[in-house]
């Protein structure tokens, strides 16, 4: 009698493979940018005296918040695999369409708010459409767009109003229930806390929520790790694409509001320099450059990170032209951070 060689042992699948909590930390494309916030945190609250009050942590978070809003939707976008260079001339764009409409038009300062969410979507779909039709890199597409943007916020304000800067609308009908929605502030105990935070963390949820439960969410990851093989198994890359474009005008149309009911007139020159800030958060918060890899929480720690350095600077008295020094080390040791837990991370599975 031969003997039979016994059959093989059924694969196990991988999906009821029980994976430690450490394996599962080292998986998450947030983790180097919380060490790193909690080193930054840990640092100027050693050199900053000031820095653990409550009103300076106030004021971290809302510094953290202007950025994060902004981040939260461009991280989506690199995970995405686009860039979007417009996205910081798009809040200027938003603030100052709203002001110079309700202003000539002498119209509810409400009316001038819904014309500029229309007019930012369809800047942000202009952006998809021309990426999606076009096949150009977005570096292309977005820098042609933040480039006509800048001369056109220039350009009409000026034409209009005379000068860089709109007109006043602080005593128009509306703007004081505008400016609860948009640039108030809430008191918790004897802390003022902007209603940015709100905004933000309002965002943070919504992105986090999409990314992970939804199947829009699958297919930005999909979009992001490859298009053609995402196109191939029926992701509608362009409408993805496209979405994430309307999504960063979206969040431009909320920052631009704020910049606009904070202070009741906008320069038409503002916002240059910013979209770089967005990226280099997102990048922080372990979104990688090319694509299909990170979170709407990293974006927001990476804000935080920001936040932190931008106000932590000054509690220590130091001179702020150091800022862009730290902004530049930290981006680097992020990226380097993310690398390693990635790879740690792919080799834990």
């Amino acid at each position: 009698m031969t003997a039979t060689a016994p059959a093989p042992a059924p694969a196990k699948d991988e999906r009821l493979i029980h994976r430690s909590v450490l394996r599962k930390l080292l998986g998450r494309p947030e983790l180097g940018s919380v060490v790193g916030a909690v080193a930054v945190f840990v640092f100027f609250s050693a050199v900053a005296d000031s820095f653990l009050r409550a009103s300076s942590l106030s004021t971290v978070l809302y510094a953290a918040s202007t950025i994060g809003i902004m981040a939260v939707p461009v991280a989506l976008l690199m995970i995405g695999g686009e860039f979007d260079l417009s996205a910081g001339v798009l809040v200027t764009t938003s603030a100052l369409v709203s002001s110079m409409f309700s202003y000539q038009m002498t119209a509810n300062i409400w009316v001038g708010v819904g014309v500029s969410l229309l007019t930012t979507l369809a800047l942000g779909a202009f952006n998809g459409f021309m990426l999606t039709r076009t096949k150009l890199p977005s570096f292309i597409i977005t820098l042609g767009t933040f480039l006509m943007l800048t001369g056109l916020n220039l350009g009409f304000t000026k034409l209009i109003s005379g000068t860089v800067s709109t007109k006043s609308i602080a005593d128009m009908e509306g703007f004081g229930s505008a400016k609860k929605v948009f640039a108030s502030q809430l008191s918790v105990g004897s802390v003022d806390l902007k209603v940015t935070i709100l905004w933000w963390f309002g965002l943070v949820a919504l992105a986090t929520w999409i990314l992970l439960r939804t199947r829009f969410g699958n297919w930005i990851f999909a979009v992001g790790g490859g298009a053609d093989a995402a196109r191939a198994v029926g992701v509608p890359v362009y409408k993805t694409k496209i979405g994430l474009y309307m999504g960063v005008a979206f969040a431009a149309w909320v920052s631009g509001q704020h910049l606009l009911f904070s202070f009741d007139v906008v320069q038409s020159g503002e916002g240059v320099g910013n979209e770089l800030i967005y990226i280099i958060a997102a990048v922080i918060g372990g979104c990688l450059i090319t694509g299909g890899y990170g979170s709407a929480i990293g974006s927001a720690v990476g804000a935080f990170i920001f936040g932190m350095t931008s106000k932590g600077i000054v509690y220590a008295e130091w001179n702020p032209d150091w800022f862009k020094f730290f902004l530049g080390a930290m981006l680097l040791l992020a990226t380097l951070l993310n690398a390693w837990v990635r790879k740690r991370a792919e080799a834990t599975v």
